[in-house]
């Protein structure tokens, strides 16, 4: 996924109000940029950290700029959680995930469960042999030391609930995939971080008992583009 436009090199100042954060540019100017991330963004928020920004292209827009990248620990790091299913549909149509070839059509946000949407759902029309494929993204950013990531980097209600309703689709013996992209190259495995959502962690463990399969990819970033780079093994 290349940026639509270069990405604009400046400092943070603040993170507040979960979607917002100051930067000042490089030559000297200040603006509010819209942070497109929901978690806590744990190690990832320190002021003076090296960031890039997206210009807007709408002249509309109140917000400006979007928040795209980050410097941390000697790696950039995606913190646009928006990005993880452009990225993910992207590396789809380029055939770049081999667990999940043999679906000819892809529909993003089916409404599936208890009032959910599945962010994608891949069927293979004509072969009744292959079951529908229910496809949840989660985008991961947590590293905490060693060359592991871990999601989520807040407590995540939602995310339990969508591993019920993944645990459930697999259960009707349609198949149910959780992915987790990486959105960063510096780690080697992927792991619930249990201490900080024990309840999700559990569920994590519970939905893989029935069924549901998790596929975790890192990511090659630089401020032209994000690939996706090699699978990840899950540490449970």
């Amino acid at each position: 996924m290349q940026f639509p436009d270069p990405l604009i090199p400046g400092r943070l100042l603040r993170r507040y109000k979960r979607f917002l954060s100051d930067i000042r540019l490089e030559d000297g100017r200040e603006v509010v940029a819209h942070c497109a991330n929901p978690g806590s963004m744990m190690g990832l928020a320190e002021p003076g950290a090296a960031v890039w920004l997206s210009p807007s292209r709408n002249p509309a827009r109140k917000l400006k700029y979007s928040w795209e990248l980050v410097a941390a620990d000697g790696a950039l790091v995606g913190i646009h959680t928006g990005r993880a299913n452009a990225l993910v549909a992207e590396a789809l149509e380029a055939a770049k995930v081999p667990e999940l070839d043999g679906y000819g059509q892809r529909r993003p946000e089916v409404r599936y469960g208890t009032n959910s949407r599945i962010d994608f759902l891949l069927e293979a029309p004509g072969k009744a042999d292959i079951p529908p494929c229910y496809l949840e993204v989660k985008s991961v950013t947590l590293k905490r030391g060693r060359a592991l990531a871990e999601f989520p980097d807040a407590v995540t209600v939602r995310g339990a609930k969508h591993l019920a309703e993944l645990s459930e689709v697999a259960r009707q013996g349609s198949r149910a995939v959780l992915f987790f992209l990486v959105q960063r190259g510096d780690c080697t495995a992927v792991a619930p971080a249990a201490d900080i959502d024990p309840t999700y962690a559990a569920a994590l463990s519970e939905a893989v008992a029935q069924g549901v399969e998790v596929l975790c990819y890192g990511c090659r970033l630089s401020p032209a583009e994000i690939t996706l780079d090699a699978r990840l093994p899950l540490a449970l």
